[in-house]
């Protein structure tokens, strides 16, 4: 499903915050975007000039012909300026009820430049409990709470989860503005942390519109996938990778913005001559591999229950290794953006053998031996170093959604393994093997003649495991 998303927020004519920040995020992950204006902003990275306010009579036309036409799987609620505002889009909320509600209360930008009117802050306050989701950045949870900004983890945390009580929504603590060599964010409920999230502090400055795009992403995330604790894991590293990548679009002199598309621009190169060499040399094998009974009846749906279900649990047990292994990967990484684009491939491949897989399961049974040898491949590889392992990593990612691509699309009325099959045909599956290729051939591109000759033979003998696998129900 392609979600469709609104952002209701402010302007930005250079593009990297507001609702044109908002758009790039939505985009980014794979969401329709929409846009109704609460404010016209004058602004560029290095500050605010100005504000126009359209009359609230405009703004409330403005959601009525969005809404009265489009269904809408989630709304991204930024800048509103004034209490005119929030009380036009607070009335819309509560008679359209949006299915999920991302509210981030911008209050004050990159630049120190306040945005909303100090006599706005209570009419904000009351239209957070209509939100699912509240990202405020520490200075805004500080307001909201009527408390100074912390200035560590557990400050940020009891703030957050004081808001959380007081509004019934989950609260994203942000510790981008609280000191420490590690940016520690949490998701926060009535009752505290839900998930915790660390990841390097970035050295740069570019952060314009870093609250904008991460809570638009979230909205994206959460709509398309269900689940907020994984959009939210997936929005920040996303984030991350699109902050340490945002000088290289030399964009302004100020504070400028982040690289929203970073990850489509990696994966655009795709398999390079390298790795497509690779891919041709294990035609043969994916021959095979489509031949197997196994894959020709779960394509047309008569494939037996009791073999998908040992197929599945057998799957559980590789991809909890699997993710290990990718987490390894991210360790190893020597750039931000591909250590952090591994750690969500790890995230992924544990949500999806606790979501996909272990519910066709009773139990976690022990590796059967094609299981067990893929693993130790694997694990040999990790520890013959980075270029190695996600060398082998690769054919994981690249068969599995070559297969899927071609599958035809299931009718889940009538074939009984439609989940299964729409997972590996997902275009952010595709997406993220497109990512993987592209890193896998950078790397092979910078190896020396031996160091990429062990990379082609890791990936063809996980190409071989591969096969085995799927041979093995």
């Amino acid at each position: 499903m392609i979600p469709r998303v609104l952002s209701i927020a402010g302007t930005d004519p250079t593009g990297g915050a507001g609702i044109h920040a908002d758009l790039k995020s939505i985009a980014a992950h794979g969401g329709y975007g929409m846009a109704v204006v609460t404010s016209l902003v004058a602004q560029n990275t290095r500050g605010v000039r100005s504000v126009h306010t359209p009359p609230p009579a405009f703004l409330a036309e403005q959601l009525d012909a969005v809404s009265d036409d489009v269904e809408i799987d989630a709304v991204k609620i930024g800048m509103l300026g004034d209490a005119a505002t929030i009380g036009v889009v607070r009335g819309w909320l509560e008679r359209v009820r949006p299915p999920r509600v991302v509210l981030d209360p911008v209050m004050v930008a990159t630049s120190g430049d306040r945005l909303l009117e100090p006599a706005a802050e209570q009419a904000l306050r009351e239209l957070l409990p209509l939100a699912d989701v509240v990202t405020p950045n520490a200075p805004e949870l500080g307001v909201l709470v009527g408390r100074p900004a912390a200035r560590d983890t557990d400050g940020l945390l009891g703030q957050a989860q004081r808001l959380a009580e007081h509004t019934d929504a989950l609260v994203v603590a942000k510790g981008g503005h609280v000191p420490g060599v590690l940016v520690v964010d949490a998701l926060v409920g009535r009752d505290g942390a839900l998930a915790r999230f660390e990841s390097p502090r970035i050295d740069t400055s570019a952060t314009h519109g870093t609250g904008c795009s991460l809570s638009a992403a979230i909205a994206t995330l959460a709509a398309r996938d269900g689940d907020w604790t994984l959009a939210v894991g997936r929005a920040r590293d996303w984030l991350a990778d699109a902050i340490a990548e945002g000088s290289r679009l030399r964009v302004g002199s100020g504070n400028g913005p982040v690289h929203h598309f970073v990850e489509i621009e990696r994966a655009l190169p795709g398999a390079g001559p390298i790795t497509s060499t690779w891919w041709h040399e294990s035609a043969p094998l994916r021959e095979r591999i489509d031949a197997l009974p196994f894959v020709r009846t779960l394509a047309d749906g008569t494939l037996a229950a009791d073999a998908f279900r040992w197929y599945l649990a057998q799957d559980a047990v590789y991809l909890r290794a699997y993710a290990a292994l990718l987490a390894r990967a991210a360790e190893l990484a020597p750039r931000a953006s591909d250590a952090a684009f591994w750690r969500a491939g790890s995230l992924a491949a544990r949500e999806e053998a606790a979501q996909l897989h272990l519910r066709w399961t009773d139990a976690a049974p022990h590796a059967a031996p094609a299981t067990r040898a893929y693993l130790d491949h694997l694990t040999r590889s990790a520890e013959r170093g980075y270029e190695v392992l996600i060398a082998a990593l690769l054919p994981c990612y690249w068969i599995y959604a070559d297969i899927g691509r071609r599958m035809p699309a299931p009718d889940p009325a009538q074939h009984p393994y439609a989940a299964w099959v729409e997972a590996y045909a997902d275009p952010a599956f595709a997406a993220a093997t497109r990512r993987a290729r592209a890193t896998v051939e950078r790397a092979a591109g910078s190896a020396d003649p031996a160091a990429r000759a062990e990379m082609r033979d890791a990936f063809l003998v996980s190409a071989q495991h591969e096969h085995d696998f799927f041979a093995a129900p």
